[in-house]
């Protein structure tokens, strides 16, 4: 199995040469080190992981089309905790989580109903719901739910994140030239229906997944071969701050990497694969210089 991983990477570099070589590399952080391999079958095809703002080495999980419609519990030593079953949700094609402010200053997981490879869906879906207050291995929500619909036609997306220091809520679309930014506020939960904002292009194609950090300050993008990044001032906006050209950080090539976000302290990022050409996903983690 892992003599199949050079002869992914060659294939993936083909597929994004002019990406590689336009956005600069950067070493603010450390290569990838593997943590755990994950054999649970029921996460052979994580889709999105974000970490919970409240308890700080709880990662949220969750897998894409026809899977369960739970998000899944894991610690960031790879230790699988249980899962929250999101009642009366069916998962069509989940794709990003995120975890960020919600109604009195709680803190929610979002979940991100947003696939759709054939672009033929008119509608979308944003799921939310508190953070636990206790973790236990079994637990059930009732989520809310936020029906978007885009300005220019169904598209396919895999990238969602939750601005901690707004609650506005961002999707990146996957499959243009140029992967185009989307915002709707943080109040389309309490609407029948919104519609999203188109804003701005991102100089690079088929992003799968994003994070913010925890602070604000730090966001990540990536796409099946790269890790974008970029530095966020003080009271600037997300759009400002993607308006700049990122850097590019350490990866180590997954056979389907799908998933990215930051640890609670930005001080490091995490990544996990679903499982294809019979490689098994580990997770990795990523650490800063500082």
């Amino acid at each position: 199995m892992k003599n199949l991983l050079p002869v992914y990477a060659a294939f993936v570099i083909l597929q994004f040469p002019l990406q590689a070589q336009e956005i600069p590399m950067d070493s603010l952080y450390l290569p990838g080190e593997r943590i755990k391999e994950i054999n649970d079958p029921a996460l052979e095809e994580v889709s999105g992981l974000a970490f919970s703002r409240i308890y700080p080495n709880l990662l949220y999980l969750h897998v894409d089309s026809g899977g369960e419609s739970a998000v899944f519990l894991m610690d960031s030593l790879g230790k699988s905790l249980g899962k929250i079953n999101l009642l009366d949700t069916p998962n069509r094609d989940w794709e990003d989580i995120a975890v960020g402010p919600g109604p009195k200053g709680k803190s929610y997981v979002y979940v991100g109903e947003i696939g759709d490879n054939a672009g033929i869906y008119p509608e979308i879906r944003l799921y939310r719901f508190p953070e636990p207050e206790k973790v236990t291995s079994s637990l059930e929500v009732q989520p809310e739910v936020a029906v978007l619909n885009y300005p220019d036609g169904a598209k396919d997306a895999e990238t969602l994140m939750v601005d901690p220091w707004t609650g506005e809520i961002y999707i990146l679309s996957k499959r243009d030239e140029k992967n185009t930014l989307y915002r709707v506020t943080k109040d389309a939960f309490s609407k029948k229906k919104s519609v999203l904002e188109e804003l701005i292009k991102l100089p690079f194609s088929s992003a799968v997944a994003g994070d913010i950090s925890a602070d604000g300050t730090r966001i990540l993008i990536k796409n099946y071969f790269a890790v974008y990044y970029w530095e966020r001032k003080k009271g600037e906006s997300l759009t400002d701050a993607l308006s700049r050209m990122p850097v590019r950080l350490p990866y180590v090539p997954e056979p389907q990497g799908e998933a990215i976000g930051f640890s609670p302290s930005g001080k490091s990022y995490f990544t996990i694969s679903e499982k294809r050409f019979n490689i098994q996903p580990f997770l990795y983690r990523y650490p800063s210089k500082d």
